[in-house]
């Protein structure tokens, strides 16, 4: 199982911590370790899960993730058995390895009262920028 934040191209991010970001990186590390570790890729089957777009300041990222991850199946020959994309609501996942089974849960907590208010504080700071850079100074040096 694995969580990335945006789809990334061939050479996103491959340095460090933020490779994980990116859904390219991410899914071939899973899908490598999975193969090392002795699995079979004819007994792999995926579910996907997101593409929300939870705070409507950013791009499309949750489109474009599912766009990606679409993809990624396609050319790696994997079934994807179950998903659920889109909407506007983070979801919560549990996953049973040992099952196949997962569960989700929208989320309707605080965590998304929070992203609200992010988004409404971007929106006020642009609208602050916006307004100095119109603004002509009355400074006069001398």
């Amino acid at each position: 199982m694995n969580h990335f934040l945006l789809p990334g191209g061939e050479k996103s991010g491959t340095d460090g911590d933020t490779a994980f970001r990116f859904g390219i990186n991410a899914m071939e590390r899973l899908l490598n370790g999975i193969l090392k570790a002795g699995g079979k890729r004819h007994n792999l089957k995926c579910k996907a899960f997101g593409g929300a777009a939870v705070l409507a300041s950013m791009s499309d990222v949750g489109a474009e993730n599912v766009a990606f991850v679409k993809r990624y199946l396609k050319t790696e020959g994997l079934e994807c058995v179950s998903f659920s994309f889109g909407g506007n609501q983070a979801r919560r996942i549990r996953f049973w390895p040992c099952t196949g089974d997962a569960r989700q849960s929208l989320v309707t907590d605080c965590l998304l009262a929070v992203g609200k208010q992010e988004e409404a504080y971007q929106k006020q700071e642009r609208e602050i920028e916006r307004n100095w850079k119109s603004h002509t100074p009355s400074v006069e040096l001398f």
